[in-house]
């Protein structure tokens, strides 16, 4: 397992492997622009260099950028689909430029029309995106936390996707262990952890599950609520060194999403828990 955490990228993309350090993680994911708004960031070239050297210079093993939380690729609004496209083509683009090894995005919501009825527009604009994705850098779909009509809340959800974009090779998915604690999985079960593992296998392939994110939960088995807790402070405690010591998801980043202690985000109190747990014997 490479431990990681999400930290910020401001004053410069290239801060990020200098935070990721500073908190001893050897991964890390950023935004790269704001999460919350739809103008992008305008990164120089030479900041987009420093990035690059940085990372080799402070050792960090794998880098993921999250696309923003507005993004809704199964949007029947045409302006919200074509907006939400236009991001997920730039934070491709600003990946590839700095050589990530991932994008992570949420798919979205269909709501209410149902699954089939949005795949058309949500294989689009992936279809598009991928034709981006260049060097290590992969586009990864994240489980959702099945809150009302978000797509993703199972594995055969996101499996549909890839088979229906005929299985291309840069298309993988990003596993987050509070979403699948929410959504009715209990990662803190050894034998229900390896059926999930088993699931993975069958449904797409092992090979395309290319990050971990790592939170516990507020919020009990199957409520379906997205809320992130520090590791061992939340629903799923020491049980989810479950979820990191299975063989099937060794080897990958794991990104915490965690507030930490300040709620500023994960720190290196968090990394170091993180760690701790994946070490432990079931």
């Amino acid at each position: 397992m490479i431990a990681g955490a999400h930290v910020s990228s401001s004053g410069g993309i290239y801060r990020a492997t200098e935070r990721a350090r500073e908190i001893d993680a050897d991964a890390l994911q950023l935004f790269t622009q704001s999460p919350r708004a739809w103008r992008p960031t305008d990164h120089k070239p030479e900041a987009l260099a420093r990035f690059r050297d940085d990372r080799i210079k402070q050792r960090i093993d794998a880098v993921v950028c999250h696309a923003l939380y507005l993004i809704n690729l199964a949007s029947p609004d045409p302006d919200i689909w074509a907006k939400s496209r236009t991001a997920l083509l730039n934070t491709v683009d600003v990946a590839t430029a700095i050589e990530a090894d991932a994008v992570v995005v949420h798919v979205g919501s269909h709501l209410g029309v149902g699954l089939d009825a949005a795949l058309p527009r949500v294989c689009e604009a992936l279809s598009d995106a991928l034709t981006g994705c260049d060097g290590p850098t992969w586009l990864l779909l994240e489980n959702s936390a099945g809150a009302g009509g978000t797509i993703g809340r199972s594995l055969s959800e996101l499996a549909t996707i890839v088979h229906r974009l005929d299985r291309p090779p840069r298309l993988g998915v990003c596993l987050d262990s509070c979403h699948l604690w929410v959504s009715g999985i209990d990662v803190g079960d050894p034998d229900t952890v390896e059926r999930l593992a088993q699931e993975v296998d069958t449904s797409f392939g092992l090979d395309r599950l290319r990050c971990l994110h790592v939170n516990d939960a507020l919020a009990g088995l199957g409520s379906n609520r997205d809320r992130h807790a520090n590791l061992l402070d939340g629903e799923i405690g020491e049980r989810l060194s479950a979820f990191l010591t299975n063989d099937a998801f060794a080897g990958m980043p794991a990104i915490l999403e965690t507030p930490g202690a300040a709620g500023k985000g994960a720190d290196a109190a968090e990394v170091s828990k993180l760690r701790s747990l994946a070490r432990r014997n079931w």
